[in-house]
């Protein structure tokens, strides 16, 4: 008996192995037939995590070896590109940035304010949110965008712009001027003028120049 029952067991033994081998075959193979799977291209640490991080930003910037900036930020991060971190590079301030430029006297003559702002391959700046300039005639600017080309010592901006003088105020689109803020161009611009200016008819040259509307009192 105990022979004859041995015997009885080992193909039933044999038959629930293979039945549960077929039944986890069939599973995967369902299951790699209905998921289709798309793969991403493959991302690299420069391109999400910046190369220097830092908070509480109050700092001296120096260019060819004079100083002439005073930079003050929450945060400042450095992207750089290429894969030994040799390609150009962009300094994020995503958190505000505080920035004074010196002359070659070590005096301020321009100060610039931005919620947000970005500096490309060290040349091009891209200021967004509340941008405020003041420049050296105490004329402050406002707008919400603002670029400046260092290289081409220019800024320029096509958003709406207001420029509060101790004499006028101005205001329109399309601005551009040179990098002090000492000599613009406002299109689409209105302003409001002491009476002895709007009798000359005019708006100095070195000040702003109306492309389009005529000047308002």
């Amino acid at each position: 008996n105990s022979s004859s029952g041995n015997v009885s067991m080992r193909p039933s033994y044999k038959l629930t192995l293979a039945v549960c081998s077929l039944a986890i075959w069939c599973a995967s193979l369902f299951s790699c037939s209905g998921d289709v799977e798309h793969p991403a291209a493959a991302v690299h640490a420069e391109d999400s995590l910046p190369f220097m991080h830092s908070r509480g930003i109050n700092t001296l910037i120096s260019d060819s070896g004079v100083m002439r900036y005073h930079m003050v930020a929450e945060e400042w991060d450095i992207y750089t590109s290429g894969r030994n971190n040799n390609g150009p590079s962009t300094w994020k301030f995503r958190k505000g940035l505080l920035m004074e430029r010196f002359d070659e006297n070590f005096h301020v003559d321009l100060y610039v304010q931005a919620d947000t702002a970005y500096l490309h391959n060290q040349k091009m700046w891209e200021l967004r949110g509340r941008v405020v300039i003041r420049n050296t005639k105490n004329e402050i600017s406002k707008t919400e965008e603002l670029f400046w080309d260092m290289d081409l010592h220019e800024m320029w901006s096509h958003k709406f712009i207001r420029i509060i003088t101790p004499e006028r105020e101005l205001q329109g689109n399309e601005f551009r001027s040179n990098e002090t803020m000492t000599r613009y161009w406002i299109t689409n611009s209105s302003g409001a003028f002491p009476v002895s200016d709007t009798q000359n008819q005019t708006v100095p040259a070195d000040t702003a120049q109306s492309a389009t509307n005529p000047t308002e009192q």
